[in-house]
């Protein structure tokens, strides 16, 4: 078997910014690269391209307080909750751009009361499902940033890119 030359590589980045009433209050800028956990290779990838049933795609985002996921973690480390101590995630938008990126947009309004009280939000992760009720690990990768403080009122816009090199 020959050698790859240029092995393929797999990096993710990712911005969030805090906004209030329509004005960035807070931005990360461009963070990376991420870490993509066991699973996420597994379901998201390896079972993906196979056409397996079991196969995962990423639909959801999530907020958190916490550090980088390491490679056996299947949730984001102290996902934000909301009412009911429930972790919210919300649904992402999902783009390509070129023929090596995939793009998530995600906004977490406040409105669906994705913190309950002033917090500090230090990482994010992308997700299958909505909740991890899910008894295969549903966390795709996550990404860290220096800590902001995010209030009740305040919304969270984040990009999330996943580049393909």
């Amino acid at each position: 078997m020959k050698k790859v030359a240029e092995p393929v590589k797999i990096e993710g980045f990712s911005r969030v910014q805090i906004s209030e009433k329509g004005k960035i209050v807070g931005d990360s800028g461009w963070t990376g690269p991420n870490a993509i956990v066991n699973l996420g290779f597994k379901y998201y990838l390896c079972c993906l391209l196979g056409a397996y049933a079991s196969s995962l795609q990423v639909g959801y985002a999530v907020l958190g307080e916490d550090t980088q996921p390491a490679a056996a973690n299947t949730t984001l480390q102290s996902e934000c909750s909301g009412t009911g101590d429930v972790p919210i995630r919300v649904a992402v938008t999902a783009v390509t751009s070129g023929s090596k990126t995939i793009q998530f947009t995600v906004t977490f309004n406040s409105s669906v009361s994705f913190v309950t009280a002033t917090e500090s939000i230090r990482n994010i992760g992308l997700h299958a499902v909505t909740y991890h009720s899910n008894t295969v690990g549903t966390l795709f990768a996550g990404n860290t940033y220096t800590a902001s403080s995010c209030a009740s009122n305040q919304d969270v816009n984040a990009t999330y890119q996943i580049r393909f090199s």
